[in-house]
């Protein structure tokens, strides 16, 4: 009898610490693998990532990638994307997306340099599981509108994983 007590109280505990990381003042870092993609060009980049709960379910998550040369070609962005996460099962969420931020592209060639940077709007959606109370993982598909030049619109698959203190 006292271990299947002790089991409930932990369970209840752990499910509790689980809940928590979706509540106001809740804060995680982490980092990324992106795999971008569109207009005839892809490449994989890496990224660092902050996430700050404003709200219950409501989280902030401003985060920087650099996406690594290929054909010449190299891109970098700056963003802060909004997500609200809904309880899907017990550490499993889905969250919708939207965020605006700054993108750039630097082509490389042999006799030239040529850089474009402009405004990024981000719409997207994600899936992120909570392994223990303290470390989760997120998949997450977004759609990238660039207001650069050369700068082009692109999709984004990311993978990820956090530290939630």
């Amino acid at each position: 009898m006292k271990k299947w007590l002790l089991m409930v109280v932990a369970a209840v505990f752990c499910a509790w610490n689980v809940q928590a990381q979706t509540e106001k003042g809740a804060m995680a870092a982490g980092g990324s693998i992106s795999f971008g993609f569109g207009d005839d060009y892809s490449n994989i980049g890496i990224g660092a990532k902050y996430q700050y709960n404003i709200i219950d379910n409501l989280r902030l998550e401003p985060s920087v990638n650099y996406y690594f040369k290929k054909d010449n070609g190299s891109m970098w962005d700056l963003c802060a994307n909004v997500h609200y996460l809904f309880a899907l099962y017990e550490g499993l969420n889905f969250y919708p997306l939207a965020g605006i931020g700054v993108a750039g592209l630097k082509i490389h060639d042999h006799d030239w340099t040529h850089s474009s940077t402009g405004f990024a709007f981000n719409i997207g959606a994600g899936f992120e599981y909570m392994f223990t109370s303290n470390v989760s993982a997120n998949v997450e598909y977004k759609y990238r509108i660039c207001s650069g030049d050369f700068v082009p619109d692109r999709s984004l698959l990311t993978l990820g994983v956090a530290y939630h203190f």
